[in-house]
């Protein structure tokens, strides 16, 4: 049996003519097979569409209303506070 180009296992590049896996050892015995492949390992491909992963993912655009989120006005305050407090201790 002929060895695959990329491990099935591992996706390593297997050497033409190898009998085993260089990287983790796999073999016909423990997992080659005429029809194993390397789009079991659920690896990007060439058609891969990185903007389409983005949408899937994290869904589409903002909403153009939405509010950006950052620091809310309380956290500003409290920064003032502790700086104003801070200054009072230093100078009194």
């Amino acid at each position: 049996m002929k060895s695959p180009d990329i491990c099935p296992h591992c996706g390593a590049v297997v050497p033409e003519g190898a009998t085993a896996c260089p990287v983790c050892g796999s073999d016909a015995r423990t997992g080659w097979s005429e029809r194993a492949t390397a789009q079991r390992l659920d690896l990007p491909d060439d058609e891969f569409d990185y903007d389409e992963f983005i949408r899937d993912e994290f869904g589409g655009p903002p909403h153009p209303r939405a509010r950006p989120r950052g620091v809310r006005w309380f956290w500003w305050i409290v920064v003032v506070l502790v700086a104003a407090a801070f200054l009072l201790t230093v100078v009194g």
